[in-house]
């Protein structure tokens, strides 16, 4: 005999299934972050309104003095690299966090062990997720050193490094304004702010220098047994994951900044090397956008095996 379901057993069973949701049981932080978010914007506004700190402000308006030698602008290499930078470092982060979260990977590949990569300790097979990882961590180190060589070579290290014991009490001048929602007046083509250049700092000669070290040493392919017992391997598991985490909350706020302080001339700074109002950055960062969407949806395993063949054998 056909039975029915009531409407009213139907969505219960829908509002069970989705309460019992592992992601759905995270929806709480939503109204909690809004509510600490209006109080930070509250109290920041309820500090800047005192005497002594509007003096503060004034004294350091969040921005430091750059030496006369600095560069103005951006030149078309630095568009390029922060484009290609943008490409490897979201595959990287996407197959790191694969391999972070899979327990029992299903596709191998191996490498073609002949000529002048035999070796004798050198591994020859690991996971496919693995293998992309490499991949794009060997693409995102060769544009890093290129992106290295230019920037002593043309002086923009000194738009990054700060370069005065200023830039503390004008960073925290800017977190204040940032924080109050009254923020620091925008002038990326000339000088960042101090919050910007500490940040930037961080990224380029912090964190990058050591996801490669660390990256190093969980390398399959590390064979320096006397170092690993001064760098184990719990060392730089224990540093390379925070590390991630900080490249995506750095990106987050990065493109939120981005997008909420003047869109058109920040996408002109960042993908056309020029200072105005125009479309074209937004042209090219929107075919720059394309081809990561792309080539994130294509990066699929079936995909992914027949480019890895033509290294190595790929085995399931």
């Amino acid at each position: 005999m056909k039975t029915t379901r009531s409407p009213t057993t139907s969505t219960g069973s829908r509002l069970a299934a989705l309460s019992g949701n592992r992601w759905f049981r995270l929806v709480w932080i939503i109204p909690v972050a809004l509510l600490v978010l209006a109080g930070v914007v509250l109290a920041a506004r309820g500090i800047r309104s005192l005497p002594d700190v509007q003096s503060f402000l004034t004294q350091f308006p969040g921005t430091t003095t750059l030496p006369e030698s600095a560069p103005v602008g951006f030149p078309a290499w630095l568009n390029w690299q922060h484009g290609l930078n943008a490409f490897f470092i979201l595959f990287v982060i996407r197959s790191g966090w694969q391999i972070h979260t899979t327990k029992r990977p299903t596709m191998f590949w191996k490498r073609n062990n002949t000529g002048l990569l035999r070796t004798r300790r050198a591994p020859n097979k690991m996971s496919l997720s693995l293998w992309l990882h490499i991949t794009f961590d060997t693409l995102w180190v060769a544009n890093g050193v290129l992106f290295y060589i230019l920037l002593f070579a043309t002086g923009q290290w000194l738009r990054l490094v700060p370069v005065t014991w200023s830039i503390f009490p004008n960073a925290l001048s800017a977190m204040l304004q940032y924080a109050s929602l009254d923020w620091p007046v925008e002038s990326g083509w000339v000088n960042y702010n101090a919050i910007q250049t500490i940040s930037y700092f961080l990224v380029v000669f912090v964190a990058a220098p050591l996801a490669l070290l660390t990256g190093l040493r969980m390398s399959p392919s590390w064979t320096f047994r006397r170092l690993s017992k001064v760098y184990p391997i719990g060392v730089a598991r224990a540093v390379h994951y925070p590390v991630m985490i900080f490249f995506v909350a750095f990106i987050v706020v990065h493109v939120v900044l981005v997008f909420s302080t003047g869109a058109l001339r920040n996408l002109n700074h960042m993908y056309a090397a020029r200072n105005d109002d125009g479309w074209l950055g937004f042209g090219v960062f929107a075919a720059a956008l394309v081809l990561m969407i792309v080539a994130w949806v294509a990066a699929r395993p079936v995909i992914l095996r027949a480019i890895a063949s033509l290294t190595g054998t790929v085995s399931r």
